[in-house]
């Protein structure tokens, strides 16, 4: 995915209303549910998602194999 694609996409599911969780995979198959719009920063093609309990998720435009729209637990 580009860097542009990656930003725009990002922004799309940051900005629906109402706010509707989606789930990152990494190129590895880690997985990650993105559950609050405002715990979630990207530009130029890299992201940071700060998860409940404060772990930090830094990604970019390279390492994402699949966006998902649908919560990982629903996911398979």
């Amino acid at each position: 995915m580009t860097a542009e694609n990656f930003n725009q996409l990002l922004g799309t599911l940051q900005s629906r209303t109402p706010f509707r969780v989606f789930t990152v995979e990494l190129n590895g198959g880690e997985r990650f549910e993105v559950d609050h719009a405002n715990a979630l920063v990207f530009r130029d093609g890299i992201a940071v998602f700060v998860a409940p309990g404060a772990v930090p998720h830094i990604f970019d435009h390279e390492s994402v194999n699949q966006v998902i729209t649908t919560p990982a637990h629903l996911a398979e």
